[in-house]
């Protein structure tokens, strides 16, 4: 079997981050088919405006905001996380016209 080139996979995006990505969307805004449509046509489009690194990046900041304690407050408090998080967001808003 031929290995298929990271162009031709979405941006380096592995086909687990995306169902990931997928169910999470569907879980906020339905469990159909159009909504499983959509959500895929979401993350299709960040896929294409955003490094794979640069979404996982994000991932790990947004789950570590979750955790309590001091040494998880860089990422709540640091502008740099900020500024990620918030590029991010606009991204999924774009997105979201896109798709929705």
């Amino acid at each position: 079997m031929a290995a298929i080139p990271a162009d031709a996979r979405g941006n380096g995006y592995p086909t687990e981050a995306r169902v990931d990505y997928v169910l999470g969307c569907m879980a906020a805004n339905g469990q159909s088919r159009l909504v499983m449509r959509k959500c895929s046509c979401s993350i299709d489009y960040i896929a294409e405006q955003m490094s794979y690194d640069d979404y996982v990046a994000v991932e790990t900041v947004k789950r570590l905001r979750l955790q309590g304690g001091e040494r998880t407050s860089i990422f709540r408090d640091s502008e740099a996380a900020n500024t990620l998080v918030d590029a991010f967001r606009r991204l999924q808003v774009q997105a979201d016209l896109e798709c929705f």
